[in-house]
């Protein structure tokens, strides 16, 4: 019904935010990460999502359409309830997610309070195929796209994984390191190991 709404900002709370405009004042649930980026009386523009159910209408918003069609993503999941889904979306920011559901890190989603391991596997599972490389703004990409005779970034995530991380964290810690494309794998895994620090 709304695709989006104008106006400034008039109430900040843990879970909501109150978007003013025209003397309305909408009551829009939205991410922890969504909340905490914003201001009273910030002028901006909120893309929404009404969710009708017997005994509740309620709107979510998000600052960008890509947050929305993750959040409608969510919500198509078998057992993905909008409050579950606005928690996984506070826990990890976008890239995070779409790392996660890529390297099948079901650790990091599992993060997101309310969230077990069977439905961050299922989160997993319904969302691979739909994810794309490309819809990530940040340079995440690249480990993926290395060409098969460079092993350096491959030996050294191994690494980190036996070490207890997350293939997400060794992944996120060996994209930190400058020129990690060019490194030995010994050079590259002591460096990625700092990042963790």
């Amino acid at each position: 019904m709304f695709s989006y709404i104008k106006g400034s900002v008039e109430e900040l709370g843990e879970e909501y935010i109150v978007i003013e405009h025209n003397g309305i004042g909408f009551y829009i649930m939205s991410s922890l990460k969504v909340i905490s980026s914003l201001k009273l009386g910030q002028s901006i523009k909120i893309h929404t999502h009404m969710n009708v159910r017997e005994d509740d209408i309620s709107l979510y918003g998000f600052l960008t359409k890509d947050e929305l069609t993750c959040f409608r993503q969510l919500i198509n999941i078998s057992g993905v309830g909008p409050k579950v889904a606005l928690s996984i979306m506070s826990a990890l920011d976008m890239d995070e997610l779409r790392l996660a559901i890529l390297s099948e890190d079901y650790k990091a989603i599992t993060k997101a309070n309310g969230v077990g391991q069977k439905m961050a596997q299922r989160v997993v599972m319904e969302l691979k195929d739909k994810i794309k490389l490309e819809d990530m703004t940040n340079h995440a990409t690249e480990i993926y796209d290395e060409q098969p005779g460079d092993d350096a970034v491959n030996e050294t995530a191994q690494a980190l994984t036996a070490l207890g991380y997350s293939n997400s964290e060794a992944l996120r810690a060996i994209k930190k390191v400058d020129d990690y494309n060019k490194l030995s794998t010994e050079q590259l895994l002591k460096e990625a190991l700092k990042k963790m620090l």
